[in-house]
């Protein structure tokens, strides 16, 4: 879990399933574009853009993109813009099968973070980072190198916004992305659509107790848990949960064992991704004597996510409602038997 430990997370100030009708196709031929809609660009640029403290006035689209990190990835797939992608890097689990064909045919330069020349060899003019991690300076990828280099980029807001509701977040980060590559209108489109698809899924909760729930994304002597800042608390607050750890002023960080079990959590969601399985992480839970009291673990009631499910992407509305399938089963099927 290299781009996401507590100490980057504190240095850096941050932080799959077929999705739902949120989503465009991105493997037709039609909407694939390496610089957008050219009367959009023509009467989009230049255009200035405010992100994570870097300013960027773009005079076109970037037409060589290098992604590091899945979910931003993913993002650029949805928009269609897959022949921008000369390289990606860092995948948290498996795309998911709508890219897998697009996702295929870009060159992977890594299977974690590539080296700044990496980078530099596929020759990029825009660099898409999802985690602050992408960027670490440290390892010669700082966004001051790049821009040196005449690269602009680009970092998730996920990692560097804080005290606003994250799903807005999402939706002005898709848009963000689709004005900067001149496809406003496809970004546009996937927010009336996710909007909508969160609307629907609220619906079905309405009424419904929320339930207390404690992450587990990984951790042996302290948990690593999602804290309030990020998407993935609000993630379960939409499914009908409430975040035992939401004071955590950060999108993931540390707590104690102690605390959880004193917040006696009801249902634990476990974030798959990586060489630990979900069964693995069962079984740590499920052994620890310390826990046996928890609410969670008495009864073993468990939920699951892929890690990729729960970061500012374009899975998110349909992992809200994946997520109240498995919080509120029996309410949900209700909602949904004709």
């Amino acid at each position: 879990m290299s781009r996401r430990t507590p100490a980057l997370i504190a240095a850096a100030v941050l932080l799959p399933l077929a999705l739902t009708a949120c989503s465009t196709s991105s493997d037709s031929s039609d909407g694939d574009t390496a610089t957008g809609d050219k009367a959009s660009a023509a009467s989009g640029f230049p255009y200035t853009v405010e992100n994570c403290g870097v300013t960027t006035t773009y005079q076109a689209p970037p037409n060589r993109v290098v992604t590091m990190n899945q979910h931003v990835t993913e993002i650029m797939l949805e928009l269609g813009l897959r022949k921008s992608l000369v390289g990606t890097a860092y995948l948290d689990d498996q795309v998911l099968p709508k890219y897998a064909k697009d996702y295929a045919s870009v060159p992977v330069l890594a299977k974690e973070y590539p080296s700044y020349e990496q980078v530099l060899a596929a020759n990029p003019d825009f660099v898409y980072g999802g985690y602050a991690s992408a960027f670490t300076a440290g390892d010669g990828r700082g966004r001051e190198a790049f821009e040196k280099a005449g690269i602009e980029t680009r970092l998730n807001t996920e990692s560097c916004t804080k005290g606003d509701q994250p799903m807005d977040t999402l939706y002005e980060e898709i848009r963000e992305v689709g004005r900067t590559f001149g496809v406003s209108e496809r970004a546009e489109a996937w927010i009336k659509r996710a909007k909508a698809d969160n609307a629907a899924t609220a619906k079905k909760l309405a009424g419904l107790k929320p339930l207390s729930v404690f992450v587990y994304d990984s951790g042996d002597k302290t948990a690593f848990t999602a804290g309030g800042e990020g998407i993935g608390n609000e993630l379960i607050e939409r499914a009908g949960g409430t975040n035992v750890f939401a004071d955590l002023d950060k999108p993931f960080g540390d707590a104690s064992w102690e605390n959880v079990v004193d917040r006696e959590p009801e249902v634990i969601v476990i974030y798959d991704y990586g060489a630990t399985t979900v069964e693995q992480k069962k079984k740590r839970l499920l052994t620890d004597p310390a826990l046996a009291d928890v609410p969670a673990i008495k009864n073993k009631r468990f939920a699951v996510m892929p890690l990729s499910d729960a970061v500012l992407g374009v899975r998110v509305p349909a992992a809200v409602d994946k997520l109240a399938a498995q919080l509120h089963p029996e309410a949900v099927k209700a909602a949904t038997t004709p």
